[in-house]
């Protein structure tokens, strides 16, 4: 229990026998951990602080985590009696394939490395997360076993033949994923009597999928080529989970593609002009009903290729040290990328008159539209101001000079105003 915030949490513990062993690899134990603090994400099991144990006969790693009281996606399968309903199994998926594509973004890539019904968990409102995610450091860069042979046995069909290779991959949890999400359809791929699940038993499970495209995309992770296999971000866009039809498809694209060339008050403007009863298409069946699309309006938000999520190394402390060190402000979340191409400031008074209010208007390059506002001192500078907006990343670092000169010139102008306000109150 974690007095200071009073919820549950795991305490994790991996202990090194040789402290020479530690001392070897502490570096890269540190990074991972400092970027996993950072890992944000609500399809992933939350990091909350970590620190190191060392002495002079061994050292350890300690690290906290969110507690997740209703169990494995193992465990809830096997209470499951009946076949999965197919709109929990896409559901199920989506939100895996969300988390990982999450993780296979970041830079650097983070590879969960052993991903398994085991190591899914699933709440009571059918939310779902991954845990685990720190058991690829030890597993591969220590060259170290982190679990029990008998389980290694039990999970090895959820990693592929490329599993053991040098080179790190993010095609290594698509095929695990590729498992679970059979498992997910079938409840139980059959050992038949082995101590582990064997590749015949995989593909005896596949093939006794009924829904065909569910069986097309199970097959697509479990490739045994690494680069035949899709990413996480394309699995997400597959017939079987998106379904979205072939001509706003193409419109979406099309609005994607020249959304630079369009006035942003377009869909505004279309959406007055819009007959919601005019068919735009039909298909004629004769031995079903038809088809028929009409005119209409579709929030596609999907299209756009993502951003990689930019992992700053984290200010992680022992627990000993907390009180000791003050930082000046907490760690950004996300580094923005994205150009401002449109800026607009209103300041005013606050009812003290000791204060003043600022409301920034941003407008990123991809049309996003950021409102901020927060209370200054007159004494307060347009930098300084900026480098805080920078560092939370609202704006990017190119934009900084520029929005800095832009309040500059805003906070001048008011004071000017106020000036005048105030010597025509006195000449009264």
């Amino acid at each position: 229990m974690d007095t200071e915030e009073g919820v549950e949490v795991v305490w994790n513990e991996v202990q090194f026998t040789e402290k020479k062993v530690f001392k070897a690899h502490e570096e890269k134990i540190v990074t991972m951990f400092d970027n996993l603090i950072q890992v944000e994400h609500p399809n992933i099991v939350k990091f909350h602080k970590y620190w190191l144990d060392v002495r002079e006969s061994r050292a350890r790693v300690i690290f906290i985590t969110e507690y997740m009281c209703s169990g494995s996606l193992k465990q809830f399968l096997k209470k499951t009696k009946k076949t999965m309903n197919q709109k929990a199994w896409k559901r199920w998926c989506t939100q895996i394939l969300s988390a990982l594509s999450y993780l296979h973004s970041c830079e650097p890539p983070i590879i969960h490395g052993n991903l398994t019904c085991d190591t899914i968990f699933i709440q009571h409102n059918g939310l779902i997360k991954i845990g685990s995610v720190w058991h690829k450091i030890f597993a591969s860069a220590l060259k170290t076993p982190t679990r029990s042979p008998r389980e290694g046995q039990r999970n090895r069909h959820f990693f592929p033949p490329d599993f053991n290779l040098a080179i790190d991959d993010t095609a290594v949890d698509i095929y695990s994923f590729g498992i679970c999400a059979l498992e997910m359809a079938v409840l139980e791929i059959q050992a038949n009597g082995e101590s582990w699940v064997s590749e015949e038993a995989v593909t005896r499970a596949g093939q006794s999928v009924e829904d065909p495209i569910m069986r097309e995309f199970i097959e697509k992770c479990l490739k045994q080529e690494p680069h035949q296999r899709p990413t996480a971000h394309d699995l997400l866009f597959h017939r079987v989970l998106f379904e979205v039809h072939s001509l706003k498809l193409q419109a979406a694209h099309c609005f994607i593609s020249n959304q630079y060339l369009m006035p942003e008050s377009l869909v505004e403007e279309k959406n007055k002009q819009v007959n919601p009863h005019a068919v735009m298409a039909e298909i004629q069946h004769k031995d079903r009903p038809g088809v028929i699309w009409r005119n209409g309006l579709y929030p596609l938000m999907n299209f756009a290729k993502p951003r990689p999520v930019l992992l700053p190394r984290g200010l992680s402390q022992p627990i000993d040290d907390d009180q000791g060190i003050k930082t000046p402000m907490p760690e950004p979340l996300e580094v923005e990328t994205r150009k401002v191409i449109q800026m607009q400031c209103n300041i005013e008074p606050n009812n003290d008159k000791s204060k003043w209010h600022l409301t920034l208007f941003l407008k990123l390059e991809d049309k996003l539209h950021r409102h901020l506002s927060c209370d200054f001192l007159p004494s307060d500078n347009s930098k300084g101001l900026a480098l805080e907006l920078v560092h939370f990343g609202f704006i990017s670092e190119e934009d900084c000079e520029r929005l800095a000169f832009f309040l500059e010139e805003a906070f001048n102008k008011h004071q000017f105003n106020s000036s005048l306000s105030s010597m025509a109150t006195s000449v009264q």
